[in-house]
């Protein structure tokens, strides 16, 4: 069955001096301010859309990278995943770095590294960010 998540944003006024408010309206989670200079200098208290993409990365690769050794039978108890989006004005998104460390009893460090990059690879964000490049930091905890 598929499913479809919504949010929206509402913008006023011009890039550099305006701002926006970003709802999450599926979830009810709530409302988060972004702006410009959240974007490309300080956040502020601010959220920004690279963060919001890095948010999305870190939680699907998590999910992705589970169930790939839940199906290896070598089952995570813990993995831990950060995702850095890098933004640079003028140009974009540059890259995206992904960091994981896990404890996953019965693996080794070469089939955890493997594990983690076909996760990488197979992971729906990964998949919809094609285009960027995205790197892997994979180590046991």
């Amino acid at each position: 069955m598929a499913t479809t998540r919504t949010a929206s944003t509402r913008w006023e006024g011009t890039l550099f001096e305006g701002a926006g408010k970003v709802t999450f309206q599926s979830s009810g989670l709530g409302t988060y301010d972004v702006s410009w200079p959240a974007r490309a200098e300080e956040p502020g208290g601010k959220t920004s859309p690279e963060e919001l993409i890095a948010a999305a990365h870190s939680a699907c690769f998590s999910m992705a990278f589970s169930n790939g050794l839940a199906k290896a039978g070598t089952p995570a108890t813990s993995l831990d995943t950060s995702a850095d989006v890098t933004f640079q004005p003028g140009e974009g998104i540059t890259g995206i770095k992904i960091t994981v460390r896990g404890v996953v009893p019965g693996i080794s460090e070469e089939d955890f590294v493997a594990a983690a990059e076909a996760a990488k690879e197979g992971c729906p964000v990964s998949q919809a960010l094609t285009g960027t490049t995205i790197t892997l930091d994979a180590a046991l905890a």
